[in-house]
């Protein structure tokens, strides 16, 4: 299994980064990254899942505070 890389790290992000600067970053990455515009590259596809879920949990209040405990 792979190791899980710091979210911040997946989005190429300081720990301190706002709401707009997590989007702005997460809206670049998705763009590079999505599976309809690198013709079903698997490597891609999975930069794509990782790109999606740092920002799940980064976006999110509740879920950053607890992800910042770790």
């Amino acid at each position: 299994m792979a190791e899980k890389r710091c979210y911040y790290e997946v989005l190429g992000v300081d720990r301190s980064a706002d709401t707009a600067t997590l989007r702005k970053a997460y809206k670049k990455l998705a763009l590079k990254y999505h599976p309809d515009r690198n013709d079903g590259s698997e490597e891609a596809a999975a930069q794509f899942k990782e790109v999606t879920e740092a920002y799940s949990v980064l976006s999110d209040d509740e879920k950053r505070a607890r992800y910042d405990q770790f």
